[in-house]
């Protein structure tokens, strides 16, 4: 009876240590810090390819989120001159994220992507190739204290990708 006791018992704190285990992986896998300018600067190429053609960024107007397992999601203007106007009225920035994600509900996968705000209140997702893969609505945030181009902040258990006073939020 003992020796079943104890093993019961050494069995049960297996349990829960693994249980804590995952809940904590969970955890540091969700959360995450946004990255300053200097910080995104030393991560993105100075120019990317999109729809056949490579253009420069504006790494001044950059944003990221590093995930507590290291894993990150990337933004950064681009310079669209040399783009079709069909082209350029959807895509304004370069996309990365190394994790699934969710765009205001959305699913997207790990990947390379153009997106755009566009008329409307909408908020667009392109493949490389210039393909549209989804459109989400897009907020306003009317109090939002000097807006930027671009920017990425922290909202409780997500994150919001600014391009001036419009945003989605985004979430692991």
């Amino acid at each position: 009876m003992r020796v079943s006791c104890k093993l019961t018992a050494k069995a049960i704190i297996v349990a829960a240590v693994l249980l804590l285990a995952t809940a904590t992986s969970a955890v540091a896998q969700s959360s995450g810090s946004v990255l300053t300018v200097a910080e995104t600067t030393k991560l993105l190429p100075a120019s990317v390819f999109f729809r056949g053609q490579s253009a420069t960024t504006q790494l001044r107007n950059s944003g990221g989120v590093k995930f507590g397992d290291g894993m990150f999601v990337l933004a950064t203007l681009v310079d669209t001159s040399g783009y079709s106007s069909d082209v350029q009225s959807k895509y304004q920035a370069y996309f990365i994220t190394e994790v699934p994600i969710k765009i205001e509900g959305h699913d997207l996968a790990a990947g390379i992507y153009g997106i755009g705000f566009i008329p409307g209140q909408k908020f667009i997702v392109l493949d490389v190739g210039a393909h549209d893969l989804f459109t989400v609505a897009s907020h306003n945030d009317a109090d939002l204290k000097r807006p930027t181009p671009l920017k990425i902040v922290a909202d409780g258990s997500s994150f919001r990708l600014y391009e001036g006073r419009n945003y989605v939020d985004f979430s692991r």
